[in-house]
């Protein structure tokens, strides 16, 4: 069961074996041991899991519930947030992250770098470069605050819808010698879910950030307010794009703001 936790916390926060590992100080194949039930957890290395996965003791050892994301059957109603993470996703919301997610992979899903760490990186820059702007939610993902950075929770939910509809198909690849999840389209976006002013912002983000590779946009993305006022493994707040420094600012401010 512990195992299993492991598992599933490791994936809602879109770590590999390998990432999970080297910030607990164990190798890849010692990991896949313990999600597989073949190696124990010591007391000793409880804390450094809670630590890399932003989860309780007790999530792990299965005393608490795990995060967990579920789509609405109305549209209707807006995010909702336990202590524990479980959140309701309006239906039209998933609705926009998947065209989203579908446009930014037929425009630079290709590239070797665009793997699935720097693919949460680009929808956070996105959410919150929006709102920035305009004051208005564009995806309105939800993103915890991690070591690698901000992590949409949304994400694993919305890639198991888009596979089965056969949107989607997901590829474990390496980037150099890292270990590397990709996403590739099978089909385009629909463009008329985007209104003009969200594909200037999301092209704006992809010509600035989509050439940086996973450790460059995570380092990026750790100096921006947002991710620096959020507590780790808490929801980042959108009001905080508010406070940003001139280099990550989207927007000019009058004397009257």
């Amino acid at each position: 069961m512990i195992g299993k936790n492991i598992h599933a916390l490791r994936e809602t926060l879109g770590l590999s074996q390998e990432e999970l590992g080297a910030a607990v100080k164990l190798s890849r194949p010692i990991i896949s041991q313990i999600e597989c039930g073949t190696r124990k957890v010591s007391a000793e290395e409880l804390p450094a899991f809670s630590r890399a996965l932003n989860a309780s003791v007790g999530q792990i050892l299965g005393t608490a519930p795990l995060p967990d994301v579920s789509v609405a059957a109305e549209p209707a109603g807006a995010y909702e947030a336990a202590p524990q993470l479980r959140i309701s996703v309006p239906q039209r919301n998933m609705d926009k992250f998947r065209q989203v997610l579908l446009y930014v992979l037929n425009s630079v899903g290709a590239k070797p770098n665009i793997g699935e760490t720097v693919l949460y990186k680009l929808l956070y820059f996105m959410d919150f470069n929006y709102y920035e702007k305009y004051e208005e939610q564009f995806i309105g993902a939800t993103y915890i605050k991690n070591h690698y950075g901000p992590t949409p929770v949304e994400f694993r939910k919305l890639i198991g819808l888009m596979e089965k509809r056969g949107e989607l198909i997901k590829v474990d690849n390496k980037y150099f010698s890292f270990p590397q999840t990709k996403y590739l389209p099978c089909k385009a976006a629909d463009i008329s879910a985007l209104s003009a002013r969200e594909i200037k912002v999301i092209d704006q983000v992809l010509g600035k950030l989509s050439d940086m590779n996973a450790a460059q946009i995570s380092d990026y993305s750790h100096k921006d307010v947002p991710w620096m006022t959020a507590a780790e493994g808490e929801k980042m707040d959108y009001e905080a794009v508010f406070y940003r420094t001139s280099e990550y600012s989207v927007r000019e401010y009058g004397d009257d703001i």
